[in-house]
Parts: C-alpha cells; sequence; structure tokens
C-alpha cells in the first residue's frame, strides 16, 4: 500500500506554516475519510495532563479536530533546552531519533487515507543535531509544499534558498503556498507569481490573503510577552486587539481620539489617562448596556498602579497588566512580536481554517499526491 503523505515547511520563522496546516487538514477532512498529523520534530512543546511532553501545534490538532493517534505518535521528537549540546556530546544517537520519527508516521500514515506532516521552520532549521526539515522530508520520502510570505520578489528568493536545501536532500518540491497577501495586489502577486515558479515546474497552490485578526495579539500573548500576570479581566484574557495606542497626550486629546477594540498603552502613575479610559467605559457601557466595550489597559513604568485604580478596572471587568519596563520598550516589543494561535482562543482557531481553506487548490493537491 502506498501512504499517501505530505511535509508542510516554511521559508522562514513566523510565515503561517501552522496557519497552512489548519486549513489544509480541514479541507482534506472533507474529502478523505481519515487525515493523520505528525510533527515529527518539535521545538516549543508543553506538558499534557498526563505528564507527556507534546509539541503545542500537535496540542491544537489533536483536540480541535477530535484525532485519534496518541500524543506520542504524533509528536515523537523533541528539543529541549541543552538538547542540541547532548547530541554533539554523542549523549543522543540520531540513529535513535530517526527510528522514533519513522515509526511514529509508519503507524499513524497507515491509519490514514493522507497525511499532513508538519515541519519545524524553514528546511534548514535542526542542520546542528542533522534533523532538518528537507532530512526528515527525504527520511519519511514525503514530497514538500513550501509556505511563504506573500511577496513575490524576497518571496521567490526565500523559495529558491529553501528548494536548494531540498535539491540537496532528494526532496521534490511539490507546491508552493503563499500567506499574508495584500488584498489589492494579490491577483498580481498570484500571476506572477505562477510564472515564476513554471521555470521550476512547481505549481502555486495557494494565494491566502492577509488577515487581520490573525495577526491580532490578545492579552494572554501580553501575558507571555511581559511574563506577568493579569491584574484584573482575567475572563477576557483572548480579547483581540485592533488598535494598539500608546498614550502620553492630556486627558481631553485623549478622549477625544478613542476608537473601539482598543489596547491602551500608558505609565501607570497617568492616573488622569487611567480614569479617562474608565470613564469612557462607563459612557459606552451606560449608553448600550448589551455590546461589549472591548478594551484593554497596559500599565507601564517603575512604579504599579494604586490598589484602588486596580480595583475600579477589576470592577469595570478591563483587562488590564502592568509590565514594569518603559511605554517605549513595551510598544517595541509588541511591534517585534509575532502572535501565534493557540488552541483555547477559537475564533482564530476557526478563521485560520476558513481563510486558508477558501484559498487553497486542493484539486492540484490532490493531483500531485496522485
Amino acid at each position: 500500500m502506498i501512504q499517501k503523505a505530505f511535509f508542510v515547511a516554511a521559508t522562514g520563522q513566523n510565515v503561517g506554516k501552522t496557519t497552512a496546516c489548519l486549513g489544509l487538514l480541514s479541507g482534506l477532512k472533507k474529502r478523505h475519510r481519515k487525515v493523520g498529523f505528525i510533527k515529527p520534530v518539535g521545538q516549543e512543546h508543553v506538558e499534557t495532563e498526563t505528564g507527556i511532553h507534546v509539541d503545542k501545534d500537535v496540542i491544537i490538532f489533536k483536540s480541535y479536530f477530535k484525532l485519534n493517534d496518541p500524543y506520542e505518535e504524533m509528536s515523537p521528537v523533541l528539543f529541549p533546552r541543552g538538547f542540541t549540546r547532548d547530541y554533539l556530546d554523542g549523549k543522543i544517537k540520531r540513529s535513535a531519533l530517526t527510528s522514533k520519527i519513522v515509526s511514529s508516521f509508519s503507524s499513524i500514515s497507515k491509519k490514514s487515507d493522507l497525511t499532513i506532516v508538519e515541519g519545524t521552520g524553514h528546511t534548514g532549521v535542526g542542520s546542528i543535531v542533522d534533523l532538518n526539515n528537507a532530512q526528515v522530508a527525504s527520511l519519511l520520502n514525503c514530497p514538500v509544499i513550501l509556505v511563504a510570505s506573500g511577496g513575490l520578489g524576497s518571496s521567490f528568493d526565500e523559495l529558491s534558498l529553501n528548494r536548494t536545501q531540498c535539491e540537496k536532500h532528494g526532496v521534490k518540491v511539490a507546491g508552493v503556498i503563499l500567506n499574508r497577501v495584500l488584498e489589492d495586489k494579490r491577483s498580481m502577486i498570484q500571476e506572477y507569481m505562477t510564472k515564476a515558479l513554471k521555470r521550476w515546474n512547481i505549481p502555486l497552490l495557494g494565494c491566502i490573503p492577509f488577515d487581520s485578526l490573525l495577526s491580532q495579539p490578545t492579552m494572554k500573548d501580553f501575558q507571555q510577552l511581559f511574563q506577568v500576570e493579569l491584574l484584573a479581566g482575567p475572563e477576557y484574557c483572548l480579547r483581540h486587539f485592533e488598535h494598539i495606542r500608546l498614550v502620553a497626550s492630556s486627558p481631553e486629546t485623549y478622549r477625544t481620539f478613542t476608537t473601539p477594540s482598543q489596547l491602551i498603552i500608558t505609565p501607570a502613575d497617568r492616573e488622569d489617562i487611567i480614569l479617562a479610559t474608565l470613564t469612557r467605559y462607563w459612557d459606552l457601557k451606560i449608553a448600550h448596556p448589551e455590546d461589549n466595550v472591548e478594551i484593554g489597559v497596559l500599565l507601564t513604568g517603575k512604579n504599579p498602579p494604586k490598589q484602588a485604580l486596580i480595583d475600579q478596572i477589576r470592577k469595570a471587568h478591563i483587562p488590564m497588566l502592568y509590565a514594569p519596563v518603559s511605554s517605549f520598550a513595551a510598544l517595541k516589543m509588541i511591534n517585534s512580536y509575532t502572535a501565534k494561535i493557540r488552541l483555547e482562543d477559537t475564533a482564530k482557531v476557526q478563521e485560520a481554517i476558513k481563510i486558508v481553506e477558501d484559498y487553497i487548490d486542493f484539486d492540484s493537491l490532490l493531483e500531485m499526491l496522485n
């Protein structure tokens, strides 16, 4: 029996590989009875209730799609802290790692009509331990689908570099998916990237438009970024924000330019701004009691907020956290941060599935596998 499978790798970090895999798995489940999923090598992992350490993406896929394969098979190899040094010191053998990967893949693929193998980052990630994505794809005899940023020239350059790594290990690049393509450029990029890929005889399987929701961080993301806990509004830890605003102006100017779905960043000693935010919140709540007022507050500075202000914000159920850094440093950290998809953030998971599924050419994908 020929086991149908393909390997999904990205051309770089934070390109949207997991987002693409969510849409691919959802779309393929509508076309096949059993679709398997495996992430052979994981870097960021979490501990399950049973004490098993599993790649965080595997948790999302197994739980959301109700996959029956055991965690140990879906996430056979992890790179915990110190793994690279142990490998280079000879304490970990490559043969043991490849044996686990091949065994897990064989078990899952035998039970599946089709299997998605998710890589870790670009094709060169893992080279220091002789298990980069191209090597793993070669080990499993899987064609690779590359996910790239939604541009033209720079995206093609990155595709070229990653394709070279695949060629080095005898792996076929069977398709390309462009992610986060600006809508006003989508038709142009789709046309010209298709032309560019023809020189390699590689199809463009999808041109996924940019979706603002998928890039919007939540308060839980900010908790992780600043390594702090919410001081108020924990029930809204998954609230998304369309706008992030650093407030250093007068309360009068601030009140003039308030917008919905906004995270306010201001020093903790700017009590005038905090009180103005509370006033604005209660005005909107009184005028529209049935609506959620989607405000969040990030307080900064050396001195934490006074307890009386915390109590007032808690009463309003406004999600708020305090980070002991300057407002400028906080904004800089946020601007360089890429929000990841979380299992509990069902709105973002469902949006990722829909936006990808709608723009993938599944007929070409299945034809490639056949």
